[in-house]
């Protein structure tokens, strides 16, 4: 399963019914915890996330509705007697600032936390693991911010058992096929592994553009994409205010979908100024139709 569910939407101030910046996106067994506004843990006990299975956690920049719930989720996860590691992507400026509430409070975790520093205005990959990649990159902010792109491909091949069977080639040897192992017969002969097998299916992916201005810059992040998350603080009658603040406006974020070819968009981080986000879908689908408010507490599978 390739999904993220919404933990928190707003911007930074939250309202009685919208929290801060907050995502979990789930590959299969494993939880990827994308930012961490005032509030996380809270929103994954109302919605029944497993903390146990949060193996990553990326902060894409240190604006508190960002990271301000973090050391309450860590303590958390240390009273729970978690003993499995923890790895933390963000700045560099966040780990002595979580050293420091550590200390302060006597508290030493009982699990590895592994810190990964982002330096300003990387870009590439930041992690591997089986069938999942993360990139990270830059995006135009206030103070150094990141997005990121999670792709999830299954990196074995497609056997194909007639060719397989016509080249005789035992069912015992067909796993290492899939991985894309040579065959080589009794005679000495050798069986291409790209005649038994087919490429592995394409790769889907989610990209999470955090607090940014409208930049075209990001569309190869962005192109293609199976579902993008883009930062909507204003309707588009304050677009000058949006970039004066660095962030985007509804329509900004539809273009740039649109313009991307992506297939899906969701728009979230509000201002508190908003009642009501219907007229944010009123701005955005006339220029990207396939566009849905990032509601708290609904997954959107990829």
């Amino acid at each position: 399963m390739f999904a993220v569910t919404i933990l928190g939407n707003n911007s930074a101030i939250p309202t009685l019914d919208r929290h801060p910046t907050a995502q979990i996106v789930t590959c299969d067994e494993q939880l990827l915890l994308v930012d961490c506004g005032e509030g996380t843990q809270l929103r994954i006990a109302q919605y029944r996330i497993k903390r146990s299975k949060i193996r990553y956690i990326f902060i894409s920049h240190l604006h508190g509705d960002h990271y301000f719930g973090l050391i309450g989720l860590l303590n958390t996860l240390n009273l729970m007697g978690r003993t499995e590691p923890l790895s933390l992507y963000a700045p560099p400026e966040l780990e002595p600032i979580i050293q420091l509430q550590l200390d302060c409070s006597g508290t030493q975790l009982q699990y590895e936390l592994s810190f990964v520093p982002l330096q300003a205005g990387y870009s590439g990959i930041i992690l591997e693991d089986k069938e999942l990649t993360v990139h990270c990159f830059p995006v135009q902010h206030r103070i150094s911010c990141f997005g990121f792109s999670f792709t999830m491909q299954k990196k074995k091949r497609k056997l194909i058992p007639e060719q397989a069977r016509a080249y005789e080639i035992p069912a015992a040897y067909y796993s290492k096929l899939q991985e894309g192992a040579d065959y080589e017969r009794k005679d000495g002969s050798i069986v291409k592994n790209d005649w038994v097998t087919l490429p592995p299916a394409k790769g889907k992916r989610y990209v999470y553009c955090a607090d940014t201005l409208y930049d075209p810059g990001l569309l190869p992040w962005v192109k293609e994409a199976d579902l993008v998350y883009h930062e909507t603080t204003y309707l588009h009658d304050l677009e000058t205010r949006a970039a004066e603040r660095y962030h985007s406006t509804s329509v900004q974020a539809a273009t740039l979908a649109a313009s991307a070819a992506a297939k899906r968009l969701l728009i979230g981080h509000f201002s508190s100024k908003y009642t009501d986000l219907q007229p944010f879908l009123d701005e955005t689908r006339p220029v990207f139709p396939a566009t849905d408010i990032a509601e708290e507490g609904v997954t959107y599978y990829i």
